[in-house]
């Protein structure tokens, strides 16, 4: 790479950590700006990954005060989206782009319908408690949340553009809570995602890495994701709504497109 090419790549990694934390979908800017630089598909997606892994963790600790009250329901979403992740990883290493991808865009156009119906549907779920903890999931809710978790991990093992959209879309169906807090398990879950399939392709694949890019990439989605998350958590429900919206619509329209 240039000098030119690098410092567009940490601007890619700035741009999209600072995007995941606070919504998702920002595997948007990095993965074009990694074909940009001459990086073939699979490659791109592989560095893309390991790169935006300090992003995701850096989200994470910015949202641990929203993530209060939720470490049960986490213990039993993580292990669904890790065997998501090494599910996504195996496909992107042995099955061609096209057999997963031709379905991402309606699966982004379903996640964005649930995000503008979430507000309807979370009235009829249990309320919070008084005492600022999440309500019990069990039965039904937490098999739903389990299939979930597993079904968006193998999204995000796959092709991570939009994890965050349709984690939030589906879990915002299931769960009554804020935004934010949503946001926050978002965080969690991507991370596991994204960290797990980043290990998956560094034992299997190590060839198919770009380890210049990935380490851009770290630097930039490091501090973006810390300077977002900072800011992001202050955003009003309906400002983030949209934006989580705006941003599915905008990948649609890229996936189709290109």
């Amino acid at each position: 790479m240039t000098v030119w090419e690098m410092l567009a790549v940490i601007a890619a990694g700035f741009a999209a950590g600072g995007i995941n934390a606070v919504v998702g979908s920002g595997t948007l800017v990095s993965f074009p700006v990694l074909l940009a630089v001459g990086l073939p598909p699979v490659p791109a997606t592989i560095s893309n990954s390991l790169g935006l892994v300090a992003g995701n963790l850096s989200g994470s600790i910015g949202y641990r005060r929203e993530l209060r009250g939720q470490r049960g329901l986490l213990l039993r979403l993580l292990p669904a989206s890790v065997l998501g992740a090494l599910t996504g990883a195996f496909l992107l290493l042995t099955l061609p782009a096209a057999a997963f991808e031709a379905i991402v865009p309606a699966l982004i156009g379903l996640a964005v319908v649930l995000v503008i119906l979430q507000p309807r549907v979370q009235r009829r779920l249990p309320a919070r408690p008084d005492d600022g903890t999440a309500p019990p999931v069990r039965g039904g809710r937490l098999a739903a949340c389990f299939v979930g978790a597993y079904f968006t991990g193998t999204y995000g093992g796959y092709f991570a553009a939009s994890q965050g959209v349709l984690q939030i879309g589906i879990f915002g169906m299931l769960l009554r809570e804020p935004l934010q807090r949503l946001n926050a398990i978002k965080n969690v879950l991507t991370l596991a995602v994204n960290a797990v399939a980043a290990i998956a392709y560094v034992v299997v694949a190590p060839d198919r890495i770009d380890w210049q890019a990935a380490a851009l990439l770290s630097v930039g989605s490091l501090t973006g994701a810390a300077v977002s998350s900072r800011y992001g958590r202050r955003l009003p429900a309906a400002v983030l709504r949209t934006a989580i919206v705006a941003l599915g619509l905008v990948a649609i329209v890229v996936l189709v497109t290109g």
